[in-house]
């Protein structure tokens, strides 16, 4: 009995799949708890447009991404912070300054995006990676100047 998995079944299958399974398995258990439906040509051609419209979402949050991240790079965050002697700062400027300077600016960037190695100590400009989407990365500058 062919059927389309509409939630992940360890050792059957995944979520969207269409399977061939035993009719007792699919009747007694799959079916009662609703992890699959069977596949009808009606809910094949919905499962085709399902995959299609998420195919089309996932296209358009990439071109997102891609048009976020070219006016990022020519953006330039300004943050201030206290220093010593030689540009050494009191402390350090971490990925969630940098998300909240951009924030004031407009653009609205988790800090679990901004791949910051280890936190800015000294003034200056510093290029920074940002991964907008699983694809897309891009570089800030991020100036850092005397409070």
């Amino acid at each position: 009995m062919k059927v389309i998995f509409l939630q992940d079944v360890k050792g059957q299958g995944k979520k969207g799949e269409i399977k061939d399974l035993s009719e007792g398995y699919v009747r007694n258990f799959l079916l009662p708890k609703n992890l699959v439906k069977i596949a009808s040509d009606g809910n094949v051609k919905t499962l085709d447009m399902q995959k299609a419209s998420e195919e089309k979402r996932k296209l358009q949050e990439k071109e997102q991404a891609i048009a976020l991240g070219k006016k990022l790079e020519e953006l330039q965050v300004i943050v201030k912070a206290k220093s010593g002697e030689g540009g050494r700062l009191f402390g350090a400027i971490t990925s969630k300054q940098i998300a909240d300077a951009l924030a004031k600016q407009g653009y609205k960037i988790d800090k679990r995006k901004i791949e910051l190695d280890e936190p800015i100590r000294t003034l200056g400009t510093t290029q920074v990676p940002v991964k907008l989407h699983t694809e897309v990365k891009c570089t800030i500058k991020v100036q850092t100047v005397e409070e």
